[in-house]
């Protein structure tokens, strides 16, 4: 399948094993977003515009971080799942109360 930059396919009626055979399948090095929630998923594909603000707000976000002195540790590619439930990968993300 082939999704225009800036368009998503939302598919309903998901099982949680084959959100997870999907995941496996597209790899670590895929340029879409994969979101699943309440068995729908959602493939979206980004618009090449959005790097750049995402990019600009993690780095406001490690300025901030940097000057309160509060320890860190970025994550780009983290999927956070909830088992059965829900899972997604954002475009960034950062430990801090875990670190």
């Amino acid at each position: 399948m082939q999704l225009a930059p800036g368009s998503m396919v939302t598919i309903p009626d998901v099982s949680w094993e084959e959100f997870e055979s999907i995941l496996e399948e597209l790899g670590e090095k895929r340029t879409t977003q994969i979101a699943y929630s309440q068995s729908t998923l959602k493939i979206i594909a980004p618009l090449p515009e959005h790097e750049i603000p995402k990019d600009l707000i993690s780095d406001i976000i490690k300025i901030l971080l940097k000057a309160k002195d509060i320890r860190y540790q970025p994550f780009g590619s983290t999927i956070f799942k909830k088992q059965g439930l829900a899972g997604v990968k954002p475009d960034a993300c950062f430990y801090i109360h875990n670190y």
